[in-house]
């Protein structure tokens, strides 16, 4: 059974949730109460995602997993039905703020976005200003949690959380492999997230006991449209193994160049970044793209939840992949629904007292409770290998959640394992 609380939600009670949310319907202003009744949903939610610019197609994955969240809340029997509004980022921290004022005075109770740290950071800021909820679907900037925000919560682990999963989980493959490399290259993109990561790399890597030396950090401009010194730079230092922190568009021209170049490490596998899972990687680099390891948190197979989000988002979307981006979506859509179901109210205070007090059992996402500490982080979010097997993101590591076998080292370009 869901828990959204500390205590249970009857029938009873949901029913005179429902009653309490007319009641506050039919007391807000005409324009408000004329929003809502079109909407027809409970609770107002904001979705400010980048669905045009470099991030785009990212923000559009996310966005799916928002678009089936109603039907999968009806499959478990929620009584509760969001009104979601779908706000455009650009892939611009400046539309973003400027986005998120245009929510709130459309009368939204809470916004949820924006995959982008950078981004996100300019949504929470208008969020704490105004003091509506902002729950964070996808962003990894550590500032984001840790500049003492009362209306900011974050399901999505932090750049440091990302990295010490990440690097566990190399020395996992070194030891179920037997192949350990001796040395690394870094290579970064220098926006928010990026800057994020590297730094939080050169800070934890001295205390993880890594078996491999990184030997160069290269970082470029995420809007670089060639990468060819870079990676001619990083083939220069012979590293057997390369870390990527990119994201969709540069992790593209990352491997095109690679394989131009004839560079094949032992292995490809990022410290906890997106980019190499993403659909239109997969689709765009066919064969190049298999055996590259990106260490990140995935969907539980074995929840019923994610069984039926896996059934809603197939049957209304069937050409696209469902990953993280459309899962921590979803889940961002269903803390505010347990939020709404707990707080009786669409009031700003009452729901972010409900979201510091959610302890959510059941969801789609690999590791323990949805819950928030004091500073509004969920720290119960694990990672898992998962490893591009036949153009399809597979888990590889742990084993006890392993689809598939691991391969490592990866097959050189031309290898026939590549077809």
């Amino acid at each position: 059974m869901l828990v959204a609380h500390h205590d249970r939600i009857s029938r009873r009670r949901l029913g005179a949730l429902a009653l309490a949310g007319a009641s506050g319907l039919l007391a807000a202003p005409m324009p408000l109460r004329y929003a809502f009744a079109q909407g027809g949903g409970d609770l107002r939610v904001a979705l400010l995602l980048p669905t045009s610019g470099l991030q785009a197609q990212i923000g559009q994955a996310c966005r799916r997993g928002a678009d089936v969240a109603n039907d999968v809340f009806a499959d478990m029997k929620m009584a509760v039905k969001l009104d979601i509004a779908n706000y455009d980022t650009e892939t611009k921290p400046d539309v973003a703020r400027t986005q998120a004022e245009k929510a709130i005075d459309a009368g939204a109770h809470v916004l949820v976005g924006a995959f982008d740290s950078g981004q996100t950071i300019a949504i929470a800021q208008v969020a704490e200003q105004h003091g509506i909820p902002l729950i964070v679907n996808i962003a990894a900037a550590p500032q984001i949690t840790e500049q003492g925000y009362r209306f900011v919560v974050r399901n999505f682990p932090t750049a440091p959380m990302l990295i010490t999963g990440a690097l566990a989980l190399h020395k996992e493959v070194f030891k179920v492999s037997g192949k350990t490399p001796k040395t690394a290259v870094l290579m970064s993109v220098n926006d928010t997230f990026g800057t994020a990561m590297v730094n939080g790399i050169k800070a934890l890597f001295p205390t993880l006991e890594m078996p491999y030396e990184i030997v160069e950090t290269i970082t470029y401009d995420a809007a670089a449209k060639d990468l060819s010194v870079e990676v001619g730079k990083a083939k220069a230092t012979k590293a057997e193994l390369l870390l990527p922190v990119c994201r969709l568009n540069d992790g593209k021209l990352l491997i095109q160049e690679m394989v131009k170049q004839r560079w094949e490490p032992m292995g490809v596998m990022n410290p906890g970044a997106p980019g190499l899972y993403e659909q239109d990687f997969l689709k765009t680099m066919g064969k190049y793209s298999d055996f590259l390891i990106s260490n990140v948190p995935w969907l539980d197979p074995r929840t019923a939840m994610t069984k039926a989000l896996e059934k809603r988002h197939a049957a209304k979307f069937p050409g696209d992949q469902l990953d993280i981006n459309g899962g921590f979506t979803f889940e961002a859509m269903l803390i505010a629904a347990m939020a709404w179901l707990a707080a009786k109210s669409t009031k700003p205070a009452a729901l972010m007292e409900a979201l510091r007090l959610e302890r959510i059992e059941q969801h789609v996402m690999v590791g323990g409770p949805i819950e928030f500490d004091a500073k509004g982080q969920n720290v119960n979010i694990k990672s898992a290998a998962v490893e591009n097997l036949k153009r399809k993101p597979t888990v590889v590591l742990p084993l006890d959640s392993g689809a598939a076998p691991l391969v490592f080292p990866m097959p050189g370009w031309t290898d026939k394992r590549r077809t």
